[in-house]
């Protein structure tokens, strides 16, 4: 059985990543990207949201335009340092791609309506646009969602962003925690367990021979201009991570990751803006149930691997 995901993404390389392994997944049927801004601004978001669709051969999947900035107004700061310019670190993607139809947000509520009881949200981007839908349309308006898999977060190690807080989470807080609020069954994927999902460059230096994948052209470049960001920062660092392909594998391969129930806020403003906050005493404070949610705490990262490079060795009908 497949299921059914209505991703949010803001695709930057390991953005794109995840949107290719989705495209390949046989347990993974994509009904609809929302794409806004967060790695790169909200226009380059849609453009290689737009070039991926159309290199895996999928232009049926609906493109939703997500939001161009966060919830406070705040002016956003972009990192092409590890994304590249354009998002996908050297490569540009071609402009007759500006063609692609993009629906407005409200394409999101249609979706769910669509696949009712039957759909999980995956949010590897910034939180604004499941905000924005709280908002827009109360406490309710996604109620017909079965899970929200989320990559965001980070529980007792350091921020990717700020001493404290983890990017999606950081970037726009108050949207973060509206929807730790707000959503129900979310299965939260945090820095803890996505900084040791590590793809090592003989990997993709296979899959970029061996891939029998449309988007092998693309592969070695990419994770090369990211590998050599994340050497900068994390000095003698093995791989690179593919956070955002956590959630989804976690999804479609269900032993990938071990969860505890707890409720998780995230600090809206001051010096720890972005830090999400959970109590993990042996005897934490009792919740009500319906506001616990499900963080990952540990994954198999070998798992990680070989499921990874199985998904991208896929060939057409396999």
């Amino acid at each position: 059985m497949a299921y059914n995901v209505l991703m949010v993404a803001d695709p930057g390389i390991d953005d794109s990543f995840a949107i290719m392994y989705a495209l390949l997944n046989p347990k993974i049927n994509l009904v609809g990207i929302v794409s806004g801004y967060g790695n790169t601004p909200k226009e380059k978001s849609i453009k290689n949201t737009a070039y991926l669709l159309n290199l895996g051969g999928r232009v049926d999947i609906p493109i939703i335009a997500g939001t161009a900035g966060p919830l406070s107004g705040e002016l956003v700061q972009y990192y092409p340092e590890i994304h590249g310019k354009e998002g996908l670190g050297p490569i540009r993607p071609p402009d007759t791609i500006k063609d692609a139809k993009v629906y407005d947000i409200n394409k999101i509520l249609e979706i769910v309506s669509q696949y009712k009881n039957n759909i999980v949200i995956v949010s590897v981007g910034r939180l604004t646009e499941l905000a924005l839908m709280f908002i827009l349309y109360g406490n309710n308006a996604l109620k017909d969602v079965s899970a929200f898999y989320i990559m965001g977060g980070a529980f007792l190690v350091p921020g990717n962003i700020s001493a404290e807080a983890e990017a999606n989470f950081y970037v726009d807080p108050i949207a973060a925690n509206m929807v730790m609020e707000k959503a129900h069954n979310i299965y939260l994927h945090p820095l803890n367990i996505t900084n040791n999902a590590l793809i090592t460059p003989d990997v993709i230096r296979f899959l970029g021979e061996n891939s029998p994948t449309p988007f092998k052209p693309l592969l070695v470049p990419a994770f090369d201009y990211y590998f050599k960001a994340y050497q900068k920062n994390v000095p003698g660092i093995k791989g690179a991570p593919l956070h955002d392909v956590v959630p989804l594998m976690a999804l479609s391969e269900p032993d990938l990751v071990k969860y505890i129930p707890r409720r998780v806020r995230v600090e809206e403003f001051g010096e720890a803006k972005g830090k999400s906050i959970a109590d993990f005493r042996p005897k934490p404070d009792k919740e009500p149930p319906e506001s616990l949610d499900y963080i990952g705490v540990e994954a198999d990262y070998q798992k990680f691997t070989v499921n990874f490079m199985e998904i991208f060795m896929r060939g057409k009908g396999s």
